[in-house]
């Protein structure tokens, strides 16, 4: 009688094991919290966090754990790279880059200036929210240039509300 109960519950098990692995090493969702990112992102949105995608290129959407804290980010600046704002205007190495997914200015910055470096360290990564205005990002010397160990993963779909179902810009 028990081996039978043993050997019903061993597939429930599995998925079990199989779905702890995956949220845990793999996919797992995340929810925005607050007004950083909008209006690509909005508040209560849930996105699906691919932890194992640690590869990060310019405007990908990134999700930091710093100092215990969880922000949604888009990364501007990578490794190596001079990064600068200049009357509402992304810089990288003194070429001009445009950026398509904000809507708000941004207030004049640079690297030397307000971060005390002239290129992004190895490693390193400068981050902003979309809604500049009020998003707190690299561009603060609290928070700065993002390590590569806080990098949790990225994000690019999602799945919750509805009407925003899908790969995000």
């Amino acid at each position: 009688m028990a081996l039978k109960v043993i050997k019903e519950l061993i597939p429930y098990i599995i998925i079990v094991v199989v779905v702890v692995l995956i949220r845990t090493f793999i996919i797992t969702p995340v929810s925005v919290d607050g007004k950083s990112m909008l209006p690509n992102l909005t508040s209560g949105q849930i996105l699906l966090l691919k932890k194992f995608d640690k590869s990060l290129d310019r405007f990908d959407v990134a999700v930091i754990d710093h100092d215990g804290t969880r922000l949604i980010k888009r990364v501007i600046g990578l490794p190596g790279e001079h990064v600068e704002y200049k009357a509402n205007k992304l810089y990288i190495n003194g070429e001009y880059v445009e950026e398509t997914m904000i809507s708000v200015d941004t207030r004049d910055f640079e690297l030397k200036k307000n971060l005390g470096v002239d290129t992004i360290p190895e490693d390193y990564y400068f981050v902003v929210g979309d809604n500049r205005s009020v998003s707190h990002d690299s561009r603060s010397s609290d928070i700065g240039l993002i390590s590569k160990k806080e990098i949790v993963g990225t994000v690019d779909f999602s799945i919750f509300p509805f009407n925003r179902f899908g790969f995000i810009k």
